[in-house]
């Protein structure tokens, strides 16, 4: 089953965990201290990354976690709003290459 992926940009990653993991009902699954924090429900997966590039709060890209997915895929749609498609080892795989320390498993 595909989970939806939205991925939005913060300038206060542990106001964003505390708020967003009340909102989830859950603590992240994977947390980088001062970047990033990942969070994987029954039906959504949902990113934070502290991104000097974007405005807290901005849609940084959405896609779908698929259990089927082949590889990691990008596309952009109409609105110039990046889609990603990916699968969750492959999403470990991305974060443990960006933030080794991470030893990221889903």
């Amino acid at each position: 089953m595909e989970k939806l992926h939205i991925a939005i940009a913060t300038n206060s990653i542990e106001e964003t965990i505390k708020d967003y993991s009340e909102r989830l009902g859950s603590e992240p699954c994977s947390f980088i201290a001062n970047e990033y924090a990942l969070w994987r429900t029954d039906f959504l997966n949902f990113s934070v990354r502290q991104d000097p590039t974007c405005k807290p709060g901005e849609l940084r890209h959405l896609g779908w976690e698929d259990p089927t997915a082949p590889q990691f895929s990008q596309t952009t749609d109409v609105n110039g709003i990046v889609w990603e498609k990916f699968s969750a080892q492959q999403q470990a795989d991305e974060i443990n290459e960006i933030w080794p320390e991470a030893n990221f498993s889903p």
